[in-house]
């Protein structure tokens, strides 16, 4: 897709990409799994409505399971309105490392363009890394659209390694604890509307959280000014890169019988 790239010039439509990083792991079989895949079923049309509002912005989604091995469900960016969500099985291991070469394969400049609103890429798991995925992180930091990209994580359970979860999105606070069926359901309906915040009009820009950010404290928004030099600050005309963090749903809400 051709995007407008003069500073300063007409408002051209910009993708936003939209990545949805899902453990298939075995740990995952059953009631965890089954849950990720009616809700984000259940998110899509929330997820068009919110890209009708803004004319301006290309909703594009994209899917990537990992367990033994990873693979993208979702070979090429879709449209939200064209996009279907396919149901993901759970077996294997946890070799989220194998997911984020596939995920940099993607984030590198081509494929994604020069010129996009940042991305939002939402990570799911329920365990630890069984593969050397240290090394493929390192490579995923160095890249610009991943510094710049939205970045949650849905902690799945209290086997989940938090620890490799906050290494991702660079920020504690971006780490959603979903202990039992509710509170899951309810975290990746709030992750899917971060494309809407996103998606915001120019005149709201709320994009996304520098890496190197401390975390905020609860219920605040987290925000980071984009450097005069950067070459990505014309993508948002230079405006500061903002998250609102008020609305998460708040784990303690939930029904603590029912833990994993």
């Amino acid at each position: 897709m051709e995007v407008l790239q003069r500073p300063g010039g007409e408002l051209a439509t910009r993708p936003i990409h939209f990545f949805w990083v899902v453990d298939c792991s075995g740990s995952m079989y059953g009631e965890k799994i089954g849950i990720v895949n009616n809700t984000i079923q259940e998110c899509i049309p929330e997820m068009r409505s919110a890209a009708d509002n803004n004319p301006n912005a290309q909703l594009l989604i994209r899917a990537l399971q990992f367990s033994s091995g990873a693979s993208w469900i979702t070979t090429t960016p879709v449209p939200v309105e064209d996009y279907g969500w396919e149901d993901m099985d759970a077996n294997g291991l946890t070799e989220l490392g194998k997911a984020f070469d596939l995920l940099a394969a993607q984030l590198s400049i081509p494929p994604m363009p020069e010129r996009a609103l940042p991305p939002v890429i939402v990570l799911l798991s329920d365990g630890q890394p069984t593969d050397d995925y240290k090394r493929s992180l390192e490579k995923l930091k160095k890249l610009p659209w991943f510094r710049k990209a939205v970045k949650i994580a849905i902690s799945i359970g209290q086997d989940a390694d938090d620890d490799v979860l906050v290494e991702f999105c660079g920020n504690n606070e971006l780490v959603l604890q979903a202990n039992n069926a509710a509170a899951l359901a309810k975290m990746i309906k709030w992750a899917s509307t971060t494309a809407s915040m996103v998606s915001a009009p120019s005149s709201k820009p709320i994009n996304s959280v520098a890496a190197s950010m401390p975390a905020a404290a609860s219920g605040a928004s987290v925000v980071a000014s984009t450097p005069a030099d950067d070459p990505f600050a014309s993508a948002n005309n230079g405006a500061p890169l903002v998250l609102d963090m008020s609305n998460i749903p708040n784990p303690d809400d939930f029904d603590e019988g029912a833990v994993w």
